[in-house]
């Protein structure tokens, strides 16, 4: 075996704490060049009567490495443990102090998890596990009160430019939440309400104040109490890494320089702050002059934007927190940012935008959970034809190999958003393929989140025209991908095993994009038969109990001599299901 690609550390994702009575192991090892792995486990104070032995799962692969995995019950919530690798004949024993060929006398020099403690366990709020969020860009969802359009406002439908307005608001939201519980969302996800000078609202001129556009601070708190007796969660956008070159301290700096009082609060590279050529001489979101850059390290910057977050929580029961640039502010503001808001809801859901491996915001001292790109984008290569059935398996497991399984429970997963193409439109128009990309979504690990209008066949290509304005008028819907929708949300709500039971692929081979996967807890096991052709295939899978239905329709379907052969139309799919206990 090649003894360089084993890998194991006793800490972040590959030694943690699940629970307050679990600890979950992981070890790496060369893709097809192990047998088994075997978890040797005991309590260091009294090796010989704890010792207990646990065979470790295959719980992954990607194109290097396979991934290994067991959950370990601590009879004192103590555990010193090493590996027992075998290929073969060969054994080899992976411990703290290094890999040996002969057993290392235990526990010295074995790896160790001092102690579980409950106050140390990454806590993930369980009501996320169970959501299912709806994306909403207030300014292009309805148009509940044209009086507070503002000037200029143009007829609803037409075309999104980056600076022009169709005078949605929260007046709209109130009026359509009915809607939104029809189609069966209980959470929703809103872009910046606060005031500001564009369409977008992430530049924030008072991050105290709903824009007026939009309401007032009394509306939006009626919007959520009406959310929230209708069993619908809010989560709201907060842009901390930067603000409007309009917000107050930032004009004091352009009129007093150096001299302002507010000068500390931005990274002021050279005075007097101003754009010259295109280029800032502070630092600002991206290369957008109008957005300059907050000094979260400074105590009085840090304070305001503490004092923000704590008072929606607060002022409206707010249910989340979307954080913005997520990655471009300091790990120190965030840490004490999660402190300030679970103090002030302990159920809050936090989401950092990271658009890359998250690892290091998700140790449970800063986010829950991260709005999950790599996953929309391997997920919509594969259903567009990029890859075979054998490099998504790769490319997914090595998605839920990066972080611990409770985050992977709560991970925010899309498809697109208010910062990409249009979900058809990235499917090239195919409502087949945007079809298998859904029930993907739907049946896979983690928090799914619909953008507005998706489901009822919104199309557009990157910013600005993924920002169309919603469509109301049923007859110019598509109500047909509206049910699929409606009967995706509710299959995934009403089992368990859709949300938090394990995942695993059965069918994944080179050469076909054709795929088998599973979601299973102890009362139910799915199996999910994905076409990703455009010819008619039968996929073949071996299967010995015979008791299973289709999730949809509720048919039997039963195997023939131990295969289960399911003929599936292009693109096509098929869901079945047999119950684990009587």
């Amino acid at each position: 075996m090649l003894l360089e690609a084993l890998y194991h550390v006793p800490r972040d994702k590959w030694a943690y704490a699940y629970d307050p009575k679990t600890i979950h192991l992981r070890v790496r090892t060369k893709k097809n060049d192990v047998d088994s792995v075997v978890a040797m486990t005991g309590d260091k104070y009294d090796w010989d009567s704890t010792y207990f032995e646990i065979t470790m799962e295959k719980a992954a692969s990607d194109e290097m490495f396979d991934f290994w995995e067991a959950s370990v019950l601590p009879k004192y919530k103590r555990l010193n443990y090493a590996f027992r690798v075998t290929a073969g004949t060969e054994s080899v024993y992976m411990t703290d102090s290094g890999i040996y060929h002969d057993c290392p006398a235990p526990p010295g020099g074995y790896y160790e998890f001092p102690y579980i403690h409950e106050i140390d366990v990454f806590k993930v709020p369980d009501w996320a596990k169970d959501a299912v969020f709806y994306q909403i860009l207030p300014e292009r969802f309805a148009n509940g009160d044209p009086g507070n359009d503002p000037e200029g406002t143009e007829p609803w439908g037409g075309q999104p430019k980056t600076d022009n307005y169709f005078g949605g608001d929260l007046q709209g939201v109130l009026d359509h939440l009915d809607d939104l519980l029809d189609l069966g969302i209980n959470a929703i996800y809103f872009t910046p309400l606060f005031t500001s000078p564009s369409n977008h609202k992430y530049d924030i001129v008072d991050y105290k104040q709903v824009d007026p556009h939009f309401g007032d601070n009394a509306l939006l708190k009626r919007v959520v109490e009406a959310c929230h007796e209708k069993g619908i969660r809010v989560m709201l956008d907060a842009v901390f890494n930067h603000c409007s070159e309009n917000f107050p301290p930032f004009q004091d700096v352009l009129k007093h320089g150096e001299k302002s009082k507010y000068a500390d609060w931005f990274h002021i590279n050279q005075f007097p702050a101003r754009v010259e050529n295109g280029i800032a001489t502070y630092d600002t979101f991206g290369f957008f002059g109008n957005m300059p850059k907050f000094n979260t390290a400074n105590p009085e910057v840090k304070q305001y934007l503490l004092d923000v977050a704590e008072y929606w929580i607060k002022e409206i029961k707010l249910d989340g927190w979307r954080l913005d640039v997520a990655n471009e502010v300091d790990h120190h503001f965030w840490r004490d940012f999660r402190k300030v808001v679970k103090n002030a809801n302990p159920e809050a859901y936090i989401v950092g935008e990271v658009w890359s491996d998250s690892l290091s915001w998700l140790s449970g001292d800063q986010f829950d959970s991260v709005m999950n790109y790599p996953f929309a984008d391997k997920v919509l290569e594969f259903f567009n034809g990029g890859m075979d059935g054998a490099t998504f398996s790769d490319r997914m497991s090595s998605l839920l190999m990066r972080y611990p399984q409770q985050t992977n429970e709560v991970v925010f997963n899309m498809l697109c958003s208010h910062d990409t193409p249009r979900l058809l439109t990235r499917v090239g128009g195919d409502k087949r393929k945007l079809k298998l990309s859904v029930v993907f979504l739907f049946t896979y690990m983690g928090t799914p989140c619909i953008f507005y209008g998706d489901e009822i066949g919104l199309t557009g290509d990157g910013d600005p025209d993924c920002r169309k304005c919603m469509i109301w008028d049923t007859d110019k819907q598509d109500r047909e991908l509206y049910d699929f929708y409606k009967i995706m949300i509710n299959l995934r709500k009403k089992h368990k095993a859709l949300r938090e039971g394990r995942f695993r692929f059965l069918k994944a081979d080179p050469g076909t994009p054709c795929i088998i996967y599973e979601r299973a807890d102890d009362s139910i096991h799915f199996t999910i038969w994905m076409n990703n052709t455009d010819q008619k295939q039968t996929l073949s899978h071996p299967m010995v109990t015979t008791d299973w239905r289709d999730a949809l329709t509720d048919e039997k379907v039963a195997p023939v001599n131990g295969m289960m052969n399911v003929t599936l139309d292009p693109f096509g799919y098929r869901i079945l299901y047999r119950n684990l206990k009587a």
